[in-house]
Order: C-alpha cells, then sequence, then structure tokens
C-alpha cells in the first residue's frame, strides 16, 4: 500500500526534472521535443495541468494534461521506474481524470508508444480502450496506440 502522496500542480521550478524524466522516460530513442521551455509553457498554460509528485525533493511522477472542449489529452505521463507497480501513477491518474471531469470533459485520450506494453496494460486497467494505431508516429521510426476513457454516454458503441 503506497502511503498519501502529495501530488500537487507543478510550478516553473519543476520544468527542468519534468524535462529529463520525459527524455528519459518517454522520448528515449527519439529527439528530445519536451524540453524545459516547452514544459514550462504547459506549466503556464491556463489550458492545462501539470502535476507532479516528489519524494525528499526528487521527481517521482508527473502527468500534463490539456483541455480541449470538452475532451481531455493526456500529454505526457510518468513514473519513475523504481516507484511503478506500488500506486503511484494510479493515484496520478485519478487525480488528473477527476481534474478533467470537474472541467467537464467527456472523454481522455493518451498515445503510447506501441512497443510500451506496460503503459499500454496500465492504461488499459485504468479503463483506456486503444482505438488506433499510426504507424511510424514518432519521428518516422516508432509506431503509435491511441486510447481512450469515456466518461459519459455519447463515447463509442452509445446508443
Amino acid at each position: 500500500m503506497t502511503p498519501a502522496l502529495d501530488i500537487r500542480l507543478a510550478t516553473q521550478a519543476d520544468a527542468r526534472d519534468i524535462a529529463a524524466m520525459s527524455r528519459d522516460l518517454i522520448e528515449y530513442g527519439l529527439p528530445w521535443t519536451w524540453q524545459p521551455e516547452r514544459v514550462a509553457g504547459a506549466i503556464a498554460s491556463p489550458d492545462t495541468n501539470v502535476v507532479v509528485v516528489r519524494e525528499a525533493g526528487v521527481l517521482q511522477a508527473f502527468g500534463i494534461m490539456e483541455y480541449l472542449d470538452d475532451d481531455a489529452y493526456l500529454v505526457l505521463f510518468a513514473v519513475r521506474p523504481a516507484r511503478q507497480r506500488q500506486g503511484v501513477g494510479s493515484a496520478v491518474l485519478r487525480w488528473l481524470e477527476a481534474a478533467a471531469q470537474a472541467a467537464g470533459a467527456s472523454r481522455i485520450r493518451v498515445d503510447a508508444r506501441r512497443d510500451n506494453v506496460a503503459a499500454r496494460s496500465f492504461y488499459n486497467e485504468h479503463g483506456y480502450h486503444e482505438v488506433r494505431i499510426a504507424a511510424r508516429r514518432y519521428s518516422g521510426q516508432v509506431d503509435q496506440v491511441r486510447l481512450e476513457k469515456w466518461f459519459r454516454a455519447g463515447g463509442p458503441g452509445a446508443a
């Protein structure tokens, strides 16, 4: 069981650590596009929530969620490997989902690398469904899987 986590909105001081974690855990093998300046822009955006979990000053997890009309898009999400499978990611995802629902989102969309089976399984376990695969979507090299989770009627299969 994971003790209560301090999930909080990111500040500009978190941008460099978030960018480094994105480079190492999400964008590995690809050009580094989420550099500190881009993360700082997301933190400053009124249409985006950026949340972090730190323990003893070290970034353990983060999520970046954009709000687009009645949809939310989970742009980036990562948990440090040593903290995976301990409930940290689930807690951060629940926080972001609650924020999306409060903002009126009818669904959340998220993309994952096709070869990232752990991430795809994580999202599936949390009610996300794979809806399409885009070949070579990331830098012309890596396939992308789009997943989504619907919160209210109107989603796929609704009458």
